[in-house]
């Protein structure tokens, strides 16, 4: 069921095995008195693990998904994932200037494998240039003078996803409206789709872009990002103003899948994406 991350969130990893273990739950049809009967485990600890609030132990995850009649390889993949907490919790650091429900992204972002993203409006974060990020910052009525520096900065550590040892697949539909939209002044825009254009090269990274003729589609409500990990299901992610919604009911990640696949096959080809991103270049005037 979609979800509205709140203040005081968990942590990214806490909160994505709170939601694979209150799904395991509900396929085995068990009610938390009966898991506390089961395992021994009291309801208060069993509800703080399935909110995230307390760390969940290899111990507890195999003791639970066990007593849900959880087959192994699921089990083992779920107890690896535990134990990439330094990783997925990169961000929660961060200074007040990153949104709490932020960081649970970005802390997931760490850690998947594979990213859809679909924009209308906008270029997506992790194919910003720093100038592209820092005008963007400087022009929004939710970021102050005194945070620009620190956002950037943050922003482009995200963007090292992309490049690094085990990068990121990115697939990313972005509209014409979005990659002809001006933002700062006309070397900004001019560099930044020649981002596009160097960033489409790399192997992990598909750019397309949808054009107004393309006609209608499913995504007419907005952004739209699925999130694939190695361990767990996928997950639907979307924001809203000051939030963000997560889906993670099997049949919403499938209908969020299906609406992607039509954006894909709408869009100009990455070949032809990426012509049209040079030809938008040369045409941009001071």
């Amino acid at each position: 069921m979609p979800t509205r991350p709140t203040r005081g969130d968990p942590s990214p990893l806490r909160w994505l095995i709170s939601v694979e273990l209150t799904r395991h739950r509900n396929n085995a049809g068990l009610s938390m008195s009966q898991v506390a009967e089961i395992t021994g485990m009291t309801k208060a600890k069993l509800g703080h693990l399935e909110t995230g609030r307390q760390i969940q132990s290899a111990s507890d995850i195999a003791s639970l998904l066990t007593a849900y009649h959880v087959d192994r390889d699921t089990i083992d993949r779920l107890v690896a994932l535990s134990e990439r907490a330094d990783e997925a919790a990169w961000w929660t650091g961060s200074a007040h200037a990153i949104p709490e429900w932020f960081r649970i992204f970005a802390g997931l972002e760490r850690i998947a494998t594979r990213e859809f993203v679909f924009e209308p409006l906008i270029i997506t974060g992790l194919l910003q240039t720093e100038p592209y990020i820092r005008a963007t910052s400087m022009a929004s009525l939710l970021v102050s003078a005194a945070d620009v520096g620190r956002i950037t900065e943050q922003r482009l550590t995200r963007t090292q996803r992309l490049t690094g040892d085990e990068p990121l697949e990115l697939h990313a539909v972005l509209t014409e409206a979005a990659v002809r939209m001006r933002v700062g002044d006309a070397d900004v825009h001019r560099a930044q789709l020649a981002h596009l254009v160097e960033m489409a090269q790399r192997p992990n990274i598909t750019i397309q872009v949808l054009r107004a003729e393309a006609g209608y589609h499913d995504a007419w409500q907005g952004q739209l990002i699925l999130l694939d990990f190695a361990e767990v299901r996928s997950i639907g992610y979307s924001e809203v103003v000051d939030g963000a919604v997560y889906l993670q009911d099997p049949d919403q990640v499938r209908t969020c899948t299906l609406i992607a696949d039509q954006l894909c096959r709408l869009a100009l080809d990455p070949d032809q994406s990426v012509e049209l991103l040079g030809e938008l270049a040369d045409d941009i005037t001071d």
